[in-house]
């Protein structure tokens, strides 16, 4: 999709930079991968447990009464449980927690589109403060010429102090647009760095977006089966749901089976009644059977977790309608700022070719007397402001268009066709997750995967493209 020239820095690239390295990415592919751990957390819950048990004791002292009681044991205890019923709370908290997974990678999907849509707006941004602060420097370059013009027409009476006031005071204007252009500009790279960790170098010009929709309903009928957001909320509706029933397992009967074996060895000090004959110094024995317990008065406690499960299910049905909502609003706000974009860049082409002549006009009238250095100073800041207004709608029709795709749902790491190396995969830590029963495994130790860029050099206001006309 977002395909560019090979030299030069392109959009593409500083997609890729941001995908592997972006913070705010990289963190919340490790929040997703806690979230698979809730898996096998509820699980848990459903499988057999072992223990051991171990105890050595020494008695310190005797009972003065006790003429046969050991002095010193050890004993060592095995137990084994089998969950045989739950009341169904274990299944459903498994289908909650495998709902919540699927939330999460939806999430992650939002984010992705989050961080595409704020390394696009960085992107653009630096490629229009640029345009702007080089027109601007051409346009004090231009003033600074008609300056020295004007000067020396007064020189040899052909003006008047009026008009070089006149040219001094557009002058001054222009060089604190310039200042401002280029406060502008170091600011834009600065945010470029936020996103995607390195300085900005020469920048392409962006390629087209595709499979921009034609009209609002159209783009609302996609995002409405693709936005992640709103896939999430549906799924944190569902998860709510095996909440209630999970509240409600806290009523039933829970069945275990119980098995359990202990050895206890007296270390040769327990004495015998009849003296000189020896007695057994260990014992063995083994149980197994089976536990029921039922619930008959748990104090209010399990009606009260229903209601409150309910709750929150009403509550993820509010949210699910709040996030629909929030989609079908930025839907139909980026399709209108997209498609306004894309006027004012036909208006504002045509006001620069409409201002270029009349510049060129005023000068031809002024060098025969029929217009006024303020008619020129006048036609020229005219000319750029609408070169800037045409440079301002290119890179917001881009943001605009790049906006509603994410909106879409369309506008995330597969849908780009990102290079670089393998797209991260969710699922692979989940599948991980979800096999793995043993209580020894763990992963790797923490380290930072995002790029710091404490030690990028402060940018300045040095322009590397030219303006794109």
């Amino acid at each position: 999709m977002l395909s560019g020239p090979a030299s030069a820095e392109t959009l593409r690239e500083a997609l890729v930079k941001a995908y592997r390295t972006n913070p705010t990415m990289t963190g919340d592919r490790a929040r997703q991968r806690a979230e698979d751990e809730n898996v096998p957390l509820a699980r848990a819950e459903g499988l057999p447990s072992a223990s051991l048990q171990g105890d050595y004791t020494e008695v310190l002292i005797k009972p003065s009464n006790s003429f046969n009681s050991p002095t010193r044991s050890a004993q060592g205890t095995a137990q084994l449980q089998v969950p045989i019923y739950r009341g169904g709370g274990v299944k459903n908290a498994i289908r909650a927690a495998d709902r919540r997974v699927e939330a999460g990678r939806a999430f992650l999907r939002g984010t992705e589109s989050s961080v595409f849509s704020g390394v696009v707006g960085a992107y653009m941004d630096v490629m229009r403060d640029e345009a702007v602060a080089q027109l601007n420097q051409a346009n004090v370059g231009v003033l600074e010429v008609n300056l020295q013009a004007t000067q020396d027409r007064f020189e040899v009476g052909d003006l008047t102090r009026t008009d070089i006031a006149q040219s001094e005071a557009r002058l001054s204007d222009a060089r604190s647009r310039l200042e401002v252009a280029q406060a502008n500009l170091i600011r834009s790279k600065e945010r470029y760095i936020q996103f995607v960790g390195t300085a900005p170098g020469t920048l392409e010009p962006p390629p087209p977006l595709p499979n921009l929709p034609t009209t609002p309903e159209t783009a609302v009928d996609v995002a409405l089966t693709n936005n992640p957001d709103l896939l999430a909320a549906a799924k944190q509706r569902d998860a709510a749901r095996y909440d209630v029933r999970v509240a409600r397992a806290s009523r039933l009967p829970r069945v275990t089976a119980v098995s359990g074996g202990s050895y206890e060895n007296y270390l040769g000090t327990l004495g015998s009644d009849v003296p000189g004959v020896p007695i057994q110094q260990n014992t063995t024995s083994a149980s197994v059977g089976v536990q029921a317990t039922i619930p008959i008065y748990q104090g209010g406690a399990p009606p009260a977790q229903v209601r409150q499960a309910q709750a929150r299910e009403s509550q993820a049905i509010e949210q699910q309608i709040e996030v629909e909502r929030d989609v079908i609003a930025q839907t139909r706000a980026s399709f209108a700022s997209w498609r306004a974009a894309l006027d004012v860049i036909t208006s504002a082409q045509s006001a620069v070719s409409a201002n270029t002549l009349s510049l060129e006009g005023v000068r031809a009238e002024n060098s025969v007397g029929t217009r006024t250095i303020l008619d020129i100073l006048n036609a020229e800041q005219e000319l750029l402001n609408s070169q800037v207004l045409l440079v301002t709608a290119r890179r917001d029709a881009y943001v605009a268009g790049f906006t509603l795709l994410a909106a879409m749902g369309q506008a995330e790491s597969q849908d780009l066709g990102l290079d670089g190396g393998p797209l991260y995969d969710p699922t692979v830590n989940y599948k991980e997750a979800r096999r793995n029963i043993g209580d020894w495994d763990s992963a790797p130790t923490p380290a930072p995967v995002a790029t710091r860029t404490v030690d990028t050099p402060a940018q300045n206001s040095s322009v590397t493209a030219l303006p794109k006309n």
